[in-house]
């Protein structure tokens, strides 16, 4: 794995000399940036050596707790692992009061040992890896929905949409609606321009589909390793600059159990090593359906589904986003231009020939979300796996394959893989499983206000 070198981060230091607080941070199993803050004399050393970092940092739960489970707490000491940064992750972050500047590690394959293992973003390397070697290069976006709420809570203690610049808070959905984008046109003004600066690809505006929801649209990548990259690094900047507006951006799979919930939806294709699209390259023309490739393509995926639906609803409110109607999937089913199914191929030239994969919530890790949708399209060429008939028309009325809709359920069909353990690694899977139902037995364990509203009385 490629890292940068000495010479960016001189560069920097000498075109940026107003900076002196750098956040280093890597990315857990849970997607949740960890790390610490540098001073600027602190730069070099690490990109000369790495910095070390606990092996526990990539064991936590959601709430930050150490996982004893995980193998990384007391059976190694809580050992010091090494990682070093990611070319063209340091840049500016403007959204800061303080000139600060961000830059993103990952840990080495050797000196960040046992962490490595348990690393994301080296998860999705390896597939990658398996895919290159064929001759097949992942080109990939993705689509994060979220919320613009208030960092205050309504009068219930509940969270709310933000008001907007006109002093009203959204009542109704108004999707696609241009009045709602112009009323948090400052919110978009600033993202943009901090994207700029961070060199992120982010282009469509998109009013959603429930009060204060937004989507921004990232450029597809040859490079499928720097478009989740950039993924992980709007999420982060997004946050950042909801902050600085005295707001809060909520990438929370299911907010309002009446409101829309918000996705992931990743972008995908296949290209040869000159950057053809090798979907285009079958068929030329959507209605006689997709050609063989994309077809195993497809097929790879829904054969996968059930095995990676943990690592794409990975908490216990991603499966309330699975309603019926509501533009979140439901079921193992695929069709061309259509909404409601789970595997979408979009209209387009044929040149722009492409899978929008829909299944998962906006909570999940990038990286491990892509290394999943990544595997089963491997395994589908392999096995030459057909998908079956498009679905036409409805696909909630058409719908005969559900998939789970309870965490537990997720869980032990990842646990129960082999598929996973061939593609994941058994060790990376020990760790994430490990986080995971630690968390199930906490989040179950806990009493909280619908119980009470449920059953205090009527009980």
């Amino acid at each position: 794995m490629p890292f940068a070198s000495v010479q960016d981060a001189q560069e920097f230091l000498a075109q940026n000399p107003d900076i002196d607080l750098f956040e280093l941070f890597i990315l857990d199993a849970n997607g949740v940036p960890r790390g610490k803050l540098l001073h600027r004399d602190e730069l070099l050393a690490v990109y000369a050596s790495g910095r070390p970092l606990p092996s526990t940092i990539l064991g936590l739960s959601i709430n930050g707790d150490d996982v004893e489970d995980t193998g990384l707490v007391w059976e190694v000491g809580d050992i010091d692992c090494r990682a070093y940064p990611l070319a063209g992750s340091l840049t500016r972050m403007p959204w800061r009061q303080i000139p600060t500047a961000a830059v993103q590690v990952s840990m080495h394959p050797s000196e960040g040992m046992p962490a490595t293992v348990a690393d994301p973003r080296h998860v999705l390397v390896q597939v990658i890896d398996k895919l290159k070697a064929e001759g097949y290069h992942p080109v990939m976006a993705c689509e994060l929905e979220f919320y613009l709420l208030d960092q205050q809570r309504d009068a219930n203690g509940r969270p709310q949409p933000a008001r907007q610049a006109n002093g009203v808070r959204p009542q109704a959905p108004q999707v696609y609606g241009v009045a709602e984008l112009e009323q948090v046109e400052a919110f978009l003004n600033d993202l943009y321009a901090a994207c700029e600066v961070q060199g992120l690809p982010v282009r469509t505006a998109i009013s959603e589909y429930a009060p204060g929801q937004l989507e921004l649209t990232l450029e597809h990548r040859f490079d499928a390793l720097q478009a989740i990259d950039e993924g992980v690094r709007y999420k982060r900047l997004v946050k950042g600059v909801a902050h600085q507006h005295g707001l809060q951006a909520c990438f929370m799979a299911k907010p309002f159990g009446d409101q829309a919930g918000s996705g992931m939806h990743m972008h995908v294709s296949l290209a040869d090593a000159e950057g053809n699209n090798l979907y285009a390259s079958e068929l030329a023309d959507l209605e006689g359906g997709p050609g063989t490739l994309l077809r195993h393509s497809i097929g790879g995926m829904m054969s996968t589904l059930l095995d990676s639906l943990a690592i794409f609803c990975p908490n216990a409110n991603s499966f309330r986003r699975f309603q019926a109607n509501s533009y979140a999937p439901l079921a193992k089913s695929w069709g061309v231009n259509n909404r409601t199914v789970s595997f979408r191929v979009p209209g387009g030239p044929a040149n722009s020939r492409h899978i929008e994969h829909r299944i998962c919530g906006a909570d999940a890790n990038p990286y491990l979300a892509a290394a999943a949708i990544l595997a089963g399209i491997h395994q589908g060429i392999q096995q030459q796996i057909d998908p079956g008939p498009a679905i036409t028309g409805n696909g909630y009325a058409q719908a005969k394959e559900f998939l789970p809709t309870d965490w537990l359920t997720a869980l032990r069909a990842l646990e129960q893989s082999d598929w996973a353990k061939e593609q994941f690694s058994s060790e990376f899977l020990k760790v994430f499983l490990a986080i995971k139902h630690t968390e199930y037995r906490e989040f179950m364990g806990e009493v909280g206000e619908q119980d009470w509203r449920w059953y205090l009385t009527h009980a």
